[in-house]
């Protein structure tokens, strides 16, 4: 009934608990899951989930706040992704919300590495995970100077993932062709602006996810987070499109087989 579209399910904490969370999501009727990837050397445990598991699929990239970890290269993602129950490309963009010291000029670096990932993704057809934050400016520009956009020729599309960002950078990621995926922080009292956002955004471009785990929502804020908790994320954005869970849990299942393709269960 649900699907994760974001989850980190490789990370110590969840992987060390995988046989309870999958009976919880079970539980839950959250049906499948993405494995999300955030540097080269983790991918192999990332897509050993996938491979394992047939609810589960993986993606491969380089988070942009990772530092110290093998730089990819185009080849390097385009070789990991020809794998089986690899679905996309990323998490990758740009971050720009704990510069210490350095300037923007200085990120130049992770501006390069999102550049790799969007040629990969172009090159073998298979959408970005996109994660901005403080940085959705630099992150529409790069995306439309690489060429992506709705009616671009051989666009990758993908989604914003744990959309933090306003309601214009929503509708600018929408004319680009891109899918919005909120997670558990759409619960939090402080997101009323959020909240507004996910009204704003089209039933047919909405995913869901738990970022897990991290943001675990309401009522489980605080607390480790996993899968099983993204129907409460439904819930939300089912009382503020004021249909019903079902119609949620069915459009942004199919949100997520439209964007992975060969993701159905």
């Amino acid at each position: 009934m649900f699907t994760d579209s974001h989850c980190h399910l490789s990370f110590p904490e969840l992987k060390a608990q995988l046989p309870q969370i999958r009976q919880a999501m079970s539980d839950a009727r959250v049906d499948r899951a993405l494995c999300i990837c955030t540097t080269l050397e983790e991918f192999e445990d990332v897509h050993a989930l996938a491979t394992a598991y047939d609810n589960f699929w993986s993606s491969v990239g380089v988070h942009p706040d990772n530092e110290g970890v093998t730089e990819p290269s185009v080849e390097d993602l385009v070789r990991r992704s020809a794998l089986p129950k690899v679905v996309g490309i990323g998490e990758t963009g740009l971050d720009y919300y704990r510069l210490g010291e350095r300037s923007i000029t200085d990120m130049e670096w992770q501006r390069e590495r999102f550049r790799v990932h969007i040629r990969a993704a172009r090159q073998v057809g298979k959408p970005l995970i996109i994660h901005t934050r403080s940085a959705s400016d630099d992150t529409l520009a790069i995306l439309k100077e690489e060429g992506e956009g709705a009616d671009a020729a051989g666009r990758a599309g993908g989604v914003f993932h744990c959309f933090t960002e306003s309601q214009a950078v929503a509708r600018a990621a929408l004319d680009l062709g891109f899918y919005i995926s909120f997670s558990g922080i759409l619960t939090f009292k402080t997101a009323a602006d959020l909240r507004e956002v996910a009204q704003f955004v089209p039933m047919d471009r909405i995913l869901i996810e738990t970022d897990s785990p991290y943001l675990a929502p309401v009522p489980y804020r605080g607390k480790t987070n996993n899968p099983s908790y993204v129907p409460y994320v439904a819930k939300l954005i089912a009382e503020l499109k004021q249909a019903s869970l079902e119609t949620i849990a069915s459009a942004t299942s199919l949100n997520f087989e439209r964007l992975f393709k060969g993701v159905k269960a």
